[in-house]
């Protein structure tokens, strides 16, 4: 992992000519504070990266998505942070703390809902002008926190990624940040939270990528008079004060940029995901700066690198030129190019708190289903509590959930969209944070993938009541298969079933039982295609 040390350094190569000449002063003064004075190769000073890319569209679309994310799949997402202090909402909390009124991302008040946020903190804290948001941080304390063990979890639920949140819209770096000294090495649990995770994780060889929330972050606080929002003590926290519906500020923007190259030059993550406000049209110029060096990173490291933006609002990034994340929701065809969906195993809630629902393993296992069937991989939350503590009853669906895919995932990794991803009356709607407003599957809803020289038939929901299910994508003279078939089995078990082939279907006869829990997976083997032809 490389590391930048020497804080004169980092200001010269990435803050010099982006930030004003006070601000330059400012953090130099706070790095060499935190960090001293020490060596820094020239390796890890130089301006720009290059490489093969250039900051430009036109370079940028020759970007490839790599083959291990194509193939894992399943990632697993944390979002761990002083906002778990109270256990309440979520993520939110300090958004909506300061505002006595609920007021939407573009400044929209809304009179007829209550702020129930800025309530409970008047009735568990005194409210903001006793105790602000920057007061949990001490509470933050992640007292029991272990990455080995997080990961040894997260490896038995069949997890190939790790993401946690590295900042989320507070600014505070779960890392060990070189631009801010508000970081969980100097405070709350004082420990590399990030690094930790990367070391656990990589020596288990799952790949690793950090989340980056802190552009959005500059609708965040109320700057309400009187808080700590407003003092000038600590706006290297808050930020400047301004109106929610100003645009994004270019120091703001600089901050971001200058914390990104951070965490992507020091921890060289194999994944690096931005929530909304990177998509925005400030950003264009570093977005596309960022986009060249991290590519260029992953050239000369020989490591193929995934970008994940989200397409809401504003369309920041060309098709192809990284890879399109899907909020809370999917999608409702198969997409050519790879994509993602972040989901939470808590439904809409992203942390933990004391309202925790946890998501039953077979919506789970049938949206990871639905979502790989269509191109794309599942990025799932998982949300320990403030001690760093995962509750059981999310253990308990992460270890079904790795249950199922050691029977059945030889149908879910490494495999690529079927010609059709499926039938039945079940399918997404493109809409932001559908996942929320799902029903579920039925017995008739079935999903497809393929690997080489086999299909894989996913029945969402045990039939009930009959002997056989039928294929309606698979008869002989629909053309989905061109090769004759072989051998169709189980997935679970690997137990050799009866089958029919007729123009507009082909026929399974089921097993008298389920081979185990949750979706079946059916096995179609195709015999090899005439060698003279391909």
């Amino acid at each position: 992992m490389a590391r930048f040390t020497y804080a004169s350094a980092i200001i010269g190569t990435l803050l010099s000519g982006f930030l004003t000449t006070h601000a330059v002063a400012q953090i130099e003064t706070q790095l060499n504070a935190k960090i001293g004075t020490q060596g820094v190769s020239s390796a890890q000073s130089e301006a720009f990266i290059s490489g093969p890319y250039e900051a430009t569209w036109d370079s940028l679309k020759q970007y490839q998505t790599p083959q291990w994310f194509q193939d894992s799949k399943l990632g697993i997402f944390i979002h761990w942070g002083p906002y778990v202090v109270p256990k309440y909402l979520g993520p939110f909390y300090g958004y909506h703390m300061y505002r006595e009124q609920t007021v939407d991302i573009k400044g929209n008040p809304n009179p007829d809902r209550v702020n129930k946020v800025y309530q409970h903190h008047i009735e568990h804290y005194g409210g903001t002008e006793e105790f602000g948001y920057k007061d949990f941080i001490p509470k933050f304390h992640g007292k029991d926190f272990d990455a080995k063990q997080w990961i040894t979890l997260f490896e038995k639920a069949g997890a190939k990624y790790v993401v946690p949140v590295a900042e989320h819209c507070d600014g505070f770096a779960m890392y060990n940040s070189n631009i801010t000294r508000w970081d969980a090495v100097n405070m709350g649990p004082k420990r590399d939270v990030v690094g930790e995770i990367f070391e656990a994780a990589r020596a288990k060889g799952m790949k690793v990528g950090m989340s980056s929330h802190y552009a959005y972050g500059w609708y965040w606080w109320g700057y309400k008079e009187g808080t700590d929002t407003v003092d000038p003590a600590f706006e290297d926290f808050y930020g400047k004060p301004h109106a929610i519906t100003a645009p994004h500020s270019e120091e703001h923007v600089n901050q971001w940029f200058a914390r990104s190259m951070d965490m992507m030059q020091q921890y060289e993550p194999d994944l690096l995901w931005f929530d909304l406000g990177f998509s925005n049209p400030e950003y264009e110029e570093k977005r596309k700066s960022l986009l060249a060096q991290y590519y260029n990173q992953g050239v000369k490291n020989e490591q193929g690198v995934v970008l994940n933006y989200k397409n809401i609002s504003y369309k920041p990034i060309p098709d192809g030129a990284a890879v399109l994340d899907v909020e809370s929701g999917k999608l409702d065809r198969i997409r050519d190019m790879p994509w993602q969906t972040d989901m939470s195993l808590g439904g809409w809630r992203w942390s933990y708190n004391d309202d925790w629902q946890t998501m039953p393993a077979d919506k789970l296992i049938g949206d990871l289903i639905d979502i790989v069937s269509k191109n794309g991989s599942l990025l799932l939350n998982v949300a320990p509590d403030v001690n760093g503590i995962i509750s059981q009853d999310q253990v308990d669906v992460l270890m079904e959930l790795g249950g199922w895919l050691d029977k059945n995932g030889e149908g879910i990794y490494e495999t690529r969209p079927f010609s059709v991803f499926g039938q039945g009356p079940t399918n997404a709607k493109l809409v932001l944070h559908g996942n929320h407003k799902d029903t579920g599957y039925t017995s008739r809803d079935i999903r497809y993938t393929r690997k080489d020289q086999s299909v894989y038939a996913f029945v969402l929901d045990w039939p009930e009541k009959q002997d056989t299910v039928s294929f309606n994508a698979l008869g002989s003279e629909q053309h989905h298969l061109i090769d004759p078939i072989k051998r169709i089995s189980l997935l679970a078990n690997d137990e050799e079933l009866v089958w029919q082939q007729d123009a507009d279907k082909l026929t399974v006869t089921l097993p008298s039982k389920p081979a185990g829990n949750y979706a079946l997976g059916i096995k179609i083997e195709l015999a090899d295609p005439p060698p003279d032809v391909l």
